[in-house]
């Protein structure tokens, strides 16, 4: 089992998402950004290292959102994704071939990892239940 970490970053009522770039195994697929936990990591402490190496971002991890785990080629993966603040520093994608601000609702119009997409519904239906 691989253990993934993966954060939900609301600014002005958009999530950040980013596309994994060409040479990744889930090349052009879109993802919350994140990554794999290291030996004696928490996942909290995976995710702000993740962040500053991924997007030089400094954060604080908040409250755990949900689980998916999901079987692929190259092994079975855990993403736990958690609710992020970003507190500071510019967002410069050094690994993804793009970032976006997307819109909750339009979320469902991109093609996530599959290890994602349980999370994007979740998330999709939880702000939708906000709103009413």
């Amino acid at each position: 089992m691989i253990d993934v970490t993966a954060a939900i970053i609301k600014k002005d009522g958009l999530i950040l998402i980013a596309q994994r770039n060409k040479a990744d195994k889930l090349a052009d697929l879109w993802e919350f950004p994140g990554g794999k936990i290291e030996e004696g990591e928490t996942p909290q402490k995976c995710l702000q290292r993740e962040l500053v190496e991924e997007f030089g971002i400094e954060t604080e991890i908040g409250d755990f959102f949900g689980e998916s785990i999901y079987q692929y080629e190259h092994g079975t993966v855990r993403l736990l994704v958690y609710w992020v603040i970003w507190r500071k520093g510019q967002l410069i994608p050094k690994v993804h071939a793009q970032v976006k601000w997307a819109l909750p609702e339009g979320l469902k119009d991109y093609p996530f990892a599959p290890a994602d997409i349980p999370l994007v519904a979740k998330l999709v239906n939880r702000i939708a239940n906000e709103k009413h």
